[in-house]
């Protein structure tokens, strides 16, 4: 059976997640146009590429360039399939329906992005399967129902190669479900503008930033699991804005965070003095 029954607008609140201001965001390559015909096309997309390197930001940019509701979730091991799709609810003296986020966006249309959906356990992830391939349904056992999804409905996930483990990492049944655009992070030149822009420092001082960041990121695989991201090079550029002594700026926003080991803390504020 169909479902067929619309929520009130009020419940919906789809409102709620329509994006006010455009987000800033520099595209890297032709992303923007293969986003705009993955969604003509009804097509799964999944962003793919390391920590901080724009992946949220674009899905934000795409969904405000587009006039589309973008409902988050941020994926973890304790998220259940009812977490998702919904549940009933006690409503005095009877129970009532309510959609999960991933229903919300099926029914009434919208991104829905599961945010490093590697994090999330796969009896979880397997629901989103009918959801990418030409049926585009969600099925809500609880209710004995298959809600068939909108036609402005699109479904985004991101995921993070440099974290996956025997344990944790997308079955092949689910990476071949999605149309997959590549991230990584921007050129030099790009970065310099990004940080420049979003943190309100010089051009001298983000050209630095950046010489650090690409120093730290060849050590990629030799003691460190991440490179600095153009994130972490924002808040950098922050605190060094607000006052703080450059060196401590690079030292709590770009070596603590990426490593705990203190011999390779020492490894790169050493490189940091070498490349200032």
């Amino acid at each position: 059976m169909k479902e067929t029954t619309m929520k009130p607008a009020h419940e919906a609140n789809m409102q709620d997640y329509r994006i006010e201001h455009e987000p800033f965001y520099l595209p890297i390559q032709d992303e923007v146009e293969l986003f705009q015909i993955a969604y003509e096309n009804k097509l799964p997309l999944m962003l793919k590429g390391p920590t901080g390197c724009g992946k949220t930001r674009f899905l934000s940019y795409m969904a405000y360039k587009m006039s589309l509701p973008l409902i988050t979730i941020a994926c973890h091991e304790d998220l259940t399939a009812s977490d998702l799709v919904g549940r009933y609810l006690l409503d005095g003296s009877s129970t009532r329906w309510q959609d999960g986020p991933l229903a919300l966006a099926v029914r009434h249309g919208g991104i829905c992005y599961l945010d490093e959906v590697v994090e999330a356990r796969k009896d979880t992830t397997v629901v989103i399967h009918p959801l990418t391939d030409d049926r585009r349904v969600l099925p809500l056992e609880k209710r004995g129902q298959i809600l068939e999804a909108s036609d402005t409905f699109m479904l985004a996930i991101s995921y993070n190669p440099g974290y996956q483990t025997v344990l944790k990492d997308l079955k092949q049944s689910t990476k071949q479900r999605f149309v997959t655009l590549e991230f990584d992070y921007p050129s030099a030149a790009l970065e310099e503008e990004i940080i420049v822009h979003e943190s309100g420092i010089d051009r001298k001082s983000a050209s630095d930033l950046r010489k650090i960041a690409e120093k730290i990121r060849g050590l990629k695989d030799r003691g460190l699991d991440e490179g600095v991201s153009t994130r972490l090079l924002i808040y950098a550029g922050v605190l060094i804005k607000k006052g703080v002594e450059p060196r401590r700026a690079y030292e709590v926003a770009m070596i603590k965070p990426i490593t705990d080991d203190v011999e390779i803390q020492k490894t790169l504020t050493e490189l940091v003095s070498a490349v200032i």
